[in-house]
Order: structure tokens, then C-alpha cells, then sequence
């Protein structure tokens, strides 16, 4: 995935109320859309806004006021990295543009709430992408933290309420083969080698890359150990939509961490993007660390189906040397 930074600032939309009286509806206790279609818009004509403004000059201080979660954490590391090497910006970005924009908005209670963006956009003709908003409480600014491209021909169709909201699903006791907020330690577990086979398909972000990591884990040159671990809470929790088949769309997150020991007089090559983020003096070992921004389908227990990555976005976040 071609993936630009993407940030997402407040928007306030003001509400005219004809009448003399009015009721205050509790988002923290009535069961109510999570956002109203025009504010919905609203917001993502804002994003647009700051995302081509942070495409053109890298400022990782800005992205951190609007974004949160996966998409905040690894967008600012990669600004950072990026305003380093490039003080002057970007004076070649092209300017991001969305189309067909179609909001996932589900009836939620109490706080945070989000929605969901599906929509097209001039980064590829054959993908579209899913963006996750997020706000923690009333007033406090929408965050994108999640973000997926996803291939027009893999795109889930979407179950809605009777009157046409999107269906939102806990982190627990679902009827999913695996539970949203269990997602991201069964999949660390996973990629570690012990377990896991049973619950995810095959696929470049399982199988191949398991493969891949026992290809390059030894060589004349370095050993490299990896290590997973779950994110989850706060900005990191999950966010699972029903699907039209009675599975999910669930977005989680996860940390990879890969540690390359190299043997002594071997020359390290460093690209520019990767030592901006460093600490420390790599004479022997570089320890990187990066935050998977991911988005799967879960089907109902009880059947053969398996989950299924539909997108996977990785940053570096950090990189040590010793």
C-alpha cells in the first residue's frame, strides 16, 4: 500500500434548534449514532485538508494533535524521520483526493465512539480505503486510528441495523471464531511459531511471513531474533463492524520487534530514514521496532472459515543501536 500520512483534525458542526426547548441526549448512556452524516463529511473534508498539509511538510508535531492509535504512532516516527532528511518538505507531494466516500456510522453507547470511512481515492483505481475515526469523549476531537486499503474485489459488504446504521460488535463474548480483542495476542502468538495455524488462512501476512522471517533469521552476516506482542487499550483497542454474512471486519494492532546481530568488522548499511529514528552506536546489533496497523475478517465460529488479512500496513517506530 502506497500509504501517505494520514491525520484527521476536529471538526465542530453547529446545530440549529428551532425550538424553545430542547432534550440532551447522553452519548455515555443512550444507545445513538456514534456521528451524524454531515459531520461525518465534515470531518473528512477536514482530513484532507491537514493530511496535504503534513504531505508537504513533513511536521510530526502537527500529526500528533490529529491522529491516535496505530495510524498516529507510526505516522509521527515516519514525519519525524522524514523532516530530518527533508527540513524544506515535500515540494513534489501530490495532493491526496477522495471520492465516493461512504460513511459506516454504528448506534453506540457510552464512550469512545467511532465510524468508519470507506471510500476511493486517487492513490490506486483498484483499492479502496478504510478509515477509522475515533473521538474518547464529548468535545474532544475526532482521531483517525486506523487506516486499510483494501482491494475493490475483497471489500466486505457490510450488515446494517433497520434503519440502515452500521452493526458494531464488542471485544468480547461474540459468536466470532476469535474474539476482536483477542485478535491481536492469538496473531503475535502466531508468528511466533506456537499456535495458531487452525485460526489464521495462509497468506503473505501469516504463512509467508512466517517463512520469510526462518529464511533471513541466519545468514554469513547476522542472526536476527524476533519478537511479537499485542497492542491493545486505549487508542490500540480494537474496532469490529458485523459483515452481511454474519462474520466481521475487525481492525487491531500489533508490535514486531526484530533484533540483527551482526558478526564483528561486518559493515553496517544504514538507509537515512532508519538512523534518523536511532538511539545508541550500532557496532554490533540493531534492534528495530515497528506497529502494525492491520484489518481482517472473522467468521463465526462453528464453520471452516479462517481469518483473513485484507490489509496490513507496517512502520518503524523505533531503532536502537549497540
Amino acid at each position: 500500500m502506497n500509504r501517505r500520512r494520514v491525520c484527521l483534525g476536529a471538526a465542530a458542526v453547529a446545530l440549529a434548534l428551532p425550538l424553545a426547548g430542547c432534550m440532551t441526549v447522553h452519548g455515555e448512556r443512550e444507545n445513538i449514532p456514534s456521528v451524524g452524516k454531515a459531520e461525518a463529511a465534515t470531518v473528512l473534508a477536514h482530513f484532507t485538508e491537514v493530511n496535504n498539509q503534513v504531505g508537504r511538510s513533513y511536521d510530526a508535531k502537527a500529526v500528533t494533535a490529529v491522529e491516535s492509535g496505530a495510524l498516529g504512532t507510526t505516522d509521527e516516527a515516519g514525519l519525524r524521520a522524514k523532516h530530518t532528511n527533508h527540513p524544506q518538505g515535500n515540494p513534489h507531494y501530490k495532493p491526496l483526493v477522495f471520492s465516493d466516500s461512504r460513511y459506516l456510522i454504528p448506534r453506540q453507547v457510552g464512550w469512545p465512539k467511532y465510524f468508519v470511512v470507506d471510500t476511493a481515492t486517487n492513490r490506486g483505481s483498484t483499492s479502496r480505503w478504510l478509515l477509522v475515526f475515533r473521538r474518547a469523549a464529548a468535545g474532544a476531537p475526532w482521531k483517525a486510528s486506523y487506516v486499510a486499503a483494501v482491494a475493490t474485489a475483497d471489500m466486505p459488504k457490510f450488515a446494517q441495523d433497520k434503519d440502515g446504521y452500521a452493526v458494531p460488535l464488542g471485544l468480547a463474548g461474540t459468536d466470532l471464531l476469535v474474539q476482536p480483542g483477542q485478535l491481536s495476542a492469538q496473531y503475535s502468538t502466531y508468528l511466533g511459531g506456537s499456535g495458531g495455524s487452525d485460526v489464521f488462512a495462509e497468506g503473505p501476512s501469516t504463512s509467508q511471513l512466517r517463512s520469510d522471517r526462518n529464511a533471513h533469521a541466519k545468514n554469513a552476516n547476522s542472526v536476527t531474533q524476533y519478537a511479537d506482542q499485542a497492542a491493545s487499550g486505549g487508542d490500540f483497542t480494537p474496532v469490529a463492524l458485523r459483515t452481511a454474512d454474519g462474520g466481521a471486519l475487525v481492525f487491531f494492532a500489533s508490535h514486531h520487534q526484530s533484533r540483527a546481530t551482526f558478526r564483528a568488522g561486518y559493515r553496517l548499511s544504514i538507509d537515512d530514514d532508519t538512523r534518523a529514528l536511532m538511539t545508541g552506536t550500532p557496532r554490533t546489533s540493531v534492534t528495530l521496532s515497528h506497529l502494525a496497523d492491520e484489518a481482517v475478517t472473522v467468521p463465526k465460529a462453528g464453520g471452516s472459515g479462517k481469518v483473513v488479512f485484507l490489509s496490513r500496513v507496517v512502520g518503524l517506530v523505533t531503532v536502537k543501536g549497540e
